[in-house]
């Protein structure tokens, strides 16, 4: 299954410590704020809403934050016009790199992207330049089950991929696969069709763990350079420290020694 970049790695892996030292809360609102924006704020009825809030909840956002974002949103509330708006350019070594960013000032967030990416060695380019590399789809992920419970010794394994694999044909994924680094099964749809098969899904008796959408690299880009390297490790972690900048998207990869030598 192609993008699975070093970078995306990474960044799950340092996921909850940055959302425990609060570092995600201004994503999750702003997330928030929009879905219920363009969806209204009904839970049952924005699926949008539901799964940003499902994800805000899971990162540690308090529960009263939640509402606040939810009522500004739907316009019950003062609070900033965030609009959507997505960034796209090169980092060093010809990695391509996509932004999907939420900003009240344009200006002030395109101006600090653009410094970003001169800072690092790398362009920030014009629309389009590289969005055609990353596939917009959904991701839906589902935890393993457990084989045996050691202590009852009940078998309380309740599916396998096999069976997943052949519950899914019926709601034609893009692909069904087993995600190692992260332990657990991944299917993989249009985004259109995101939704539906979720809901379809959990009325089968899975428990989904998250349902997104995202965007997949169509090819990689291998750093093998320790000094690029560190240079696009820096460019994308400082992009993703933004508060405007919502999710960041890239083809890098670099084997295991050059990653293990970048000491950011």
């Amino acid at each position: 299954m192609s993008g699975h970049s070093k970078w995306a790695n990474i960044k799950h892996k340092k996921a909850k410590a940055d959302a425990a030292r609060g570092v995600n809360f201004a994503k999750f609102s702003r997330e928030i704020i929009i879905a219920a924006k363009i969806g209204g704020p009904d839970i049952n009825g924005n699926f949008r809403l539901r799964t940003a809030v499902e994800k805000a909840k899971a990162g540690g956002l308090p529960n009263d934050t939640i509402k606040r974002a939810i009522d500004k949103g739907a316009g019950n509330s003062q609070g900033d016009n965030f609009e959507e708006i997505t960034y796209e350019g090169y980092a060093a070594g010809g990695v391509a790199v996509f932004i999907e960013a939420a900003t009240d000032n344009r200006n002030r967030t395109a101006g600090d992207i653009r410094s970003y990416f001169t800072k690092f060695g790398g362009n920030l380019g014009e629309t389009g330049c590289v969005g055609w590399i990353f596939e917009p789809c959904g991701l839906i992920a589902i935890d393993k089950p457990k084989e045996v419970d050691k202590r009852s010794k009940e078998q309380v394994k309740t599916f396998d991929f096999d069976k997943l694999l052949e519950d899914c044909m019926e709601f034609d994924p893009l692909d069904v696969y087993e995600d190692e680094d992260d332990n657990d099964y991944k299917i993989k749809t249009k985004v259109e069709n995101l939704e539906e098969t979720t809901k379809n899904l959990e009325n089968l008796g899975y428990t989904i763990k998250s349902a997104q959408n995202t965007r997949i690299p169509s090819n990689s880009c291998e750093i093998t350079d320790v000094s690029i390297a560190k240079k696009v490790m820096l460019l994308l972690e400082k992009l993703d420290e933004h508060d405007d900048v919502q999710n960041v998207y890239s083809n890098f990869d670099a084997p295991d020694e050059v990653m293990e030598a970048v000491d950011i």
